[in-house]
C-alpha cells in the first residue's frame, strides 16, 4: 500500500512552479537587480527613441528604416515578457509561475526571437534589391509583392514554435517544480519532466535549424552577393557600404549570443548554473540593448534625426 501511495504521488503533474533564478545570498540577488534594471531602462528607452523617430518622420519611411522599425519593436518586447518578472524575484524574491504562465512566456520569447532572426533576413533581401537590382526595387519591395516574404517565414515559425510548447504542455512533470532558470525556458522546463523527452529535444533542434540556421544561411548567401555585385560593378556607394556593415554587425551581435547560450546548454562543461543563467539572460536583453545604438551612431539619417529629438528637448519652452 505504501508502494502504491509512493508510486501515485511520483505521477502527479505539478501545474504550478518555482523560478529559482540567481543563486546567492538575498544581499547578493538584490545587488543583481541593479545591472538588469539598467540594462531593461536602456532597452525600453532606445528602441522607443527609434520607433518614435521613424514613425513619426516621413522622411523615414522607406522599407529599409520601416523594417529597422520593427527590430526595434522586437527588440523592446522581448525583454518585457520576461525582465519584470525576473527583477521582482531578485528584489522580493516572487518566483512563483503556473504552467499555463510559464508555457505563455516561452511562446511569447521563443515566438519573437524567430521574428528577430526573420526581420535580419528581411533587411538582407532589402539591400539586395536595392544594390543587385535597383531598377526593380520598387517593384519587389511593394506589400503586395513583399507580402510572400512575410507570411511563409512567419507561418514557419508560428508552426514550430507552437510545437515546442505544444509539446512541453503535454508533458507531465512529477520530477519536481523547480525550474532552474529566471524565465521559462524549453529545456530547463522539459526537464522536469517524468517521461523522456526525446521528441521535444528533436523538435527544438529542428526549430533551431530551420527558422535560425535557414535564415542565417540566407543572409549570408544575399550579402556575398550585395558585395560581389558591388565589386564586379566597380561602384563603391560608401552608403551602401554602410549599411551593409550596419546590419552584418547587428547580424554578429545576434548570433554571438544566441550561439553561445544555445552552446552553453548543449555542450557539458563545469560551468556554474548563475553562469548559464547570465549568458541566457544577456542573450535576449544584449541585443536589445545594443542594436539600437548600432541602428543611431551607424545611421546617418537616424543618428540626425536623434541629435535634433535632444537638442529639441533641451531648448526652453
Amino acid at each position: 500500500a505504501l508502494g502504491w501511495v509512493w508510486g501515485s504521488t511520483r505521477n502527479i503533474s505539478h501545474t504550478d512552479f518555482i523560478l529559482s533564478g540567481f543563486s546567492g545570498s538575498r544581499e547578493w540577488k538584490q545587488l543583481l537587480f541593479i545591472p538588469f534594471f539598467l540594462l531593461f531602462v536602456m532597452s525600453v528607452t532606445a528602441n522607443s527613441m527609434i520607433i518614435f523617430i521613424i514613425l513619426s518622420h516621413r522622411a523615414l519611411h522607406s522599407p529599409m528604416y520601416l523594417l529597422i522599425c520593427v527590430m526595434a519593436f522586437v527588440d523592446l518586447v522581448i525583454p518585457i515578457f520576461f525582465v519584470p518578472n525576473m527583477l521582482l524575484n531578485l528584489l522580493f524574491n516572487w518566483n512563483h509561475i503556473s504552467l499555463m504562465g510559464c508555457l505563455v512566456q516561452m511562446f511569447c520569447i521563443q515566438f519573437f526571437q524567430s521574428v528577430q532572426s526573420t526581420v535580419l533576413l528581411w533587411m538582407a533581401l532589402d539591400r539586395f534589391y536595392a544594390i543587385c537590382t535597383p531598377l526593380h526595387y520598387n517593384e519587389h519591395m511593394r506589400i503586395s509583392a513583399f507580402l510572400k516574404f512575410v507570411i511563409i517565414p512567419m507561418l514557419r515559425n508560428a508552426v514550430f514554435i507552437l510545437a515546442i510548447v505544444g509539446l512541453a504542455r503535454s508533458l507531465s512533470y512529477c520530477q519536481s517544480n523547480e525550474i532552474k532558470h529566471c524565465f521559462c525556458e524549453h529545456m530547463a522546463l522539459a526537464t522536469l519532466a517524468c517521461g523522456p523527452i526525446y521528441v521535444n529535444n528533436v523538435v527544438g533542434l529542428s526549430g533551431a535549424f530551420f527558422i535560425f540556421v535557414a535564415d542565417f544561411l540566407l543572409i549570408v548567401f544575399s550579402y556575398v552577393r550585395i558585395f560581389v555585385s558591388l565589386f564586379k560593378s566597380g561602384r563603391t556607394s560608401q552608403k551602401a557600404f554602410s549599411t551593409c556593415i550596419t546590419h552584418i554587425i547587428v547580424i554578429f551581435v545576434t548570433l554571438m549570443f544566441s550561439l553561445t547560450s544555445f552552446l552553453s546548454y548543449r555542450i557539458k562543461n563545469e560551468m556554474s548554473s548563475n553562469s548559464h543563467m547570465a549568458i541566457s539572460t544577456m542573450y535576449l536583453l544584449m541585443p536589445a540593448c545594443l542594436n539600437p545604438i548600432i541602428y543611431g551612431i551607424r545611421t546617418k539619417e537616424i543618428r540626425q534625426q536623434v541629435i535634433n529629438v535632444m537638442k529639441c528637448g533641451k531648448c526652453p519652452h
